[in-house]
């Protein structure tokens, strides 16, 4: 019985939002029963799109794509200041493509390496900072840059071009801001560290191009999402079967669970009267209110049922990826990496990691509502 419990505490710790999502859901079964309904509740091309992204993703990773091309970028750089602003720039940049979560597993690692030989403490804290706060605000910008963006590109039926709209301004006020905090990084020396560089298999980075290059197209509706689908299951057998197990499947069942849940209270008429009226005209502050509490992933998936105004639950949820450290899922992986370091400071990082999201939203908010 001990253990039964131990290994559910240890599941909770682990995956937090998986089991709220699920026991949520499970709740509103009881007030809405199963029936023919449930079936509509789940955006299965959503689902499809981040499966087949995650895997090609990984394969890229697998085959030390990321640090070959790190390398060649950080061998440009000579102090921690001009250090500092690559790694903001190439998590900013490749967020959008690879996603912010993988773009920080990526790199938040090769930035401890990196300060291995650095003394500067605060350096290092704030250069990670930086980073997350690049990755939530690049991965803004582009449909795939994150699961809420892709969940509500297409939950609303927008256009690239609508999408870009909606965002750009936004994330270009965050890259200004993020260059400009970077000067509080000193211009001490400190350059990268030599690393053996691997070679790249040119046939399994086609066989993966091929994978995420039908993973755009799906998003831009140009090819069905099964295609997608059997593509990159089929690559996972040719290449590296692996791979399969590298799906973060956690954030799949999550995103299920939200769906029954959204489903059954949008079936509720006192429950869904309340959030459409919370809501209207205040997408934006209410998706950047509960992201604080739930993420930003689930609250995208959560307040999408209860308004027709998608840009602005788009822009909510994205800037609702800066406050807390639990606001963006990414923002965990940052500081899970850095607390395991050695010398690590946990809570002047969660300091610097505040100060930092809170003077962006500060920034960020007012021009947004302007705008």
């Amino acid at each position: 019985m001990r253990g039964a419990i131990a290994k559910a505490k240890a599941f909770f710790r682990a995956q937090p939002v998986l089991v709220i999502s699920f026991l949520a859901a499970a709740v509103t079964v009881f007030i809405v029963p199963p029936d023919g309904k449930y079936a509509d509740y789940c955006n299965r091309t959503v689902l499809i799109e981040l499966f087949a992204l995650m895997l090609a993703v990984s394969g890229f990773r697998s085959i030390g794509a990321f640090d070959s091309a790190t390398r060649l970028i950080l061998s440009k750089t000579g102090n921690i200041r001009s250090l500092g602003r690559v790694l903001v720039l190439i998590c900013f940049f490749t967020s959008m493509l690879v996603t912010n979560d993988v773009a920080l597993i990526t790199f938040v690692p090769l930035t401890l390496m990196i300060f291995r030989g650095c003394t500067d403490e605060k350096s290092r804290i704030m250069t990670i900072v930086l980073e997350t706060a690049a990755a939530n605000m690049g991965s803004m910008l582009t449909p795939v840059g994150n699961p809420q963006n892709l969940y509500l590109y297409d939950e609303f039926g927008m256009s690239v071009g609508e999408f870009v709209t909606a965002t750009l301004p936004c994330g270009l006020i965050s890259l200004a801001c993020l260059m400009g905090l970077s000067f509080l990084l000193p211009k001490t020396l400190c350059e990268a560290p030599e690393t053996s560089e691997g070679s790249i298999s040119k046939s399994r980075a086609a066989v993966y191009g091929t994978v995420f290059g039908l993973c755009l197209a799906c998003v831009l509706r140009l090819v069905p999402d099964w295609i997608c689908l059997i593509a990159a299951v089929a690559a996972a057998l040719i290449c590296d079967v692996s791979l399969l197990k590298k799906v973060d499947y956690a954030l799949l069942a999550t995103f299920v669970c939200f769906f029954v849940f959204v489903g059954n209270i949008a079936r509720i008429d006192a429950v869904s009267d309340f959030f459409r009226d919370i809501l209207a005209g205040r997408e934006i502050l209410v998706a950047i209110g509960l992201s604080q509490v739930i993420s930003n992933v689930p609250a995208a998936v959560m307040l999408s049922g209860f308004t027709d105004n998608g840009k602005a639950l788009l822009l909510g949820v994205d800037l609702g990826g800066l406050g807390t450290m639990i606001a963006s899922l990414a923002s965990l992986i940052s500081f899970q990496f850095y607390r395991k370091a050695e010398g690590a400071r946990p809570a002047r990082y969660m300091l610097t990691f505040t100060a930092v999201s809170l003077a962006m939203l500060a920034v960020l908010i007012p021009a947004v509502l302007i705008l």
